[in-house]
């Protein structure tokens, strides 16, 4: 599933061809995705401008002139592609639409965004802007792990006591908003924290090499386009490039990178996930 730094890649590609522009047409393939779409979903959207595009942990918000906004959320295989010139001033052929292409944008400055979901794990939905924090998906949400509520003394707070594995409550969205399994297997082995570590355990001092490992490897991520491992691309069609600087993610049975580190790379599983780690000086 696209993580905080596939997400934001995919908005930030957004922002040229949407924000600022009214929604010319809608085409809605399907009656759903994961969940139905909201009642007269492409009435609601033409005629609107998208006034800003933002993301919250792993959703898109397109906020409209109308006072609602889009959410938006890729699931497990869902990405958009933007087609045409984003400033209406060149005539661009569109490729052709492809089989899962469930719901089309046309704005009009003459792009065309595709939103495109083999599985249909993703979803679509419009809510009021005024009061989009209460939203079922996002009102449970931890703080932003690239925003200033995210540090060491939250983090500090927020894992005192707790019992549960360091890697398990890094990716619990309740505490931060975003973090998924290849960025958090990342964010340990730089930090040379074993994921079996109980969170309640890890010191204030290892805390704030966390807090500044997370937004280190997060914005390296984001400036890479991301990780293409199956189903991700970028707006453009073209891959992210993050996987090829993993340390330990995906690479059991290999060199450990670490300086002066002797280990090779494990692969255990934790709540049904594959954790990749090294034993040697992840403690």
């Amino acid at each position: 599933m696209p993580e905080l730094p596939e997400v934001e890649t995919v908005r930030r590609g957004l922002v040229p061809s949407m924000e600022g522009v009214r929604i010319a047409r809608v085409d809605v393939n399907r009656p759903d995705l994961r969940w139905p779409f909201p009642e007269r979903m492409a009435e609601r959207l033409v005629g609107q401008e998208v006034l800003r595009l933002r993301r919250r942990s792993k959703y898109i918000l397109a906020d409209l002139s109308s006072g609602e906004s889009l959410l938006i959320h890729l699931g497990m295989s869902g990405r958009m592609t933007v087609s045409g010139d984003p400033l209406g001033q060149f005539v661009h052929e569109h490729p052709k639409l492809e089989k899962h292409d469930h719901v089309i944008i046309w704005m009009e400055g003459g792009a065309r965004i595709a939103f495109n979901d083999p599985r249909r794990f993703g979803a679509m939905d419009l809510l009021s802007t005024d009061t989009a924090e209460s939203h079922p998906l996002l009102a449970k949400l931890g703080p932003e792990p690239l925003g200033n509520a995210f540090s060491e003394s939250y983090l500090a707070e927020a894992l005192e006591g707790r019992r549960t594995p360091m890697k398990s409550a890094l990716l619990d969205q309740r505490i931060i908003a975003g973090l998924g399994n290849i960025y958090v297997c990342e964010v340990l082995h730089k930090t040379g924290i074993s994921p079996k570590r109980q969170a309640g355990q890890v010191s204030r001092v290892r805390l704030n090499r966390v807090v500044s490992a997370v937004r280190d490897v997060l914005e390296t991520a984001i400036s890479a386009g991301g990780s293409s491992l199956k189903d991700f691309k970028q707006t453009s069609g073209e891959l992210g490039y993050f996987q090829h600087q993993f340390q330990v993610y995906d690479r059991e049975g290999t060199a450990c990178q670490t300086p002066d580190c002797k280990g090779e790379i494990a692969r255990i599983v934790q709540s049904g996930r594959s954790t990749f780690y090294c034993p040697q000086c992840q403690r």
